[in-house]
């Protein structure tokens, strides 16, 4: 029997970026690692390089086959905080290029729609949903791995549709 598909989900952050793998089994996926993945260092250059290396670690360790990234969202009022988290989404796309992964991007509204029932969910209802999903004995925290935890799951889901399986039905 083969190995069920892994899923790195990433919630990219400049600073603290959440990441989770999930194996995908048609029977329901299984969270085999959640956590962060944090910048070190001062300059813009030495942070994104401490993210790449970061990825890096995980990808090697779990060996997935797709990375699915939470995109960007930037309110127009804030240019320059869209421009600095661009630059971490861009090494995490980069390091999933360089693995060889497939990636998918899910908008952050997509993702609490499916995994949470509404679009507008707040960071600790994401929080708690991903803990009942995931049988949990706390929510996870920082919330950034909760969101890196449901953009892998979004695709968990997302992919068993457009393959045909009735993932969604329970």
């Amino acid at each position: 029997m083969a190995a069920a598909p892994r899923i790195l989900g990433i919630d990219p952050g400049l600073h603290v970026a959440g990441y989770a793998v999930l194996a995908g089994p048609a029977r329901g996926p299984e969270l085999l690692e959640a956590g962060v993945i944090r910048s070190a260092g001062t300059t813009m250059p030495e942070r994104l390089l401490s993210l790449y290396r970061g990825v890096g670690e995980v990808i090697a360790q779990f060996q997935p086959q797709v990375m699915a990234v939470e995109e960007l969202y930037a309110h127009y009022d804030h240019p320059r905080t869209a421009i600095l988290m661009g630059h971490a989404r861009g090494v995490f796309l980069l390091a999933a290029a360089a693995a060889g992964l497939e990636t998918a991007a899910y908008a952050a509204t997509e993702v609490k729609k499916l995994i949470a029932g509404h679009g507008r969910a707040t960071k600790e209802q994401m929080q708690l949903v991903i803990q009942r999903e995931f049988h949990l004995a706390t929510p996870p925290d920082p919330p950034d791995v909760a969101d890196a935890i449901a953009v892998a799951l979004c695709h968990w889901h997302r992919q068993g549709q457009a393959e045909g399986s009735p993932l969604l039905d329970d």
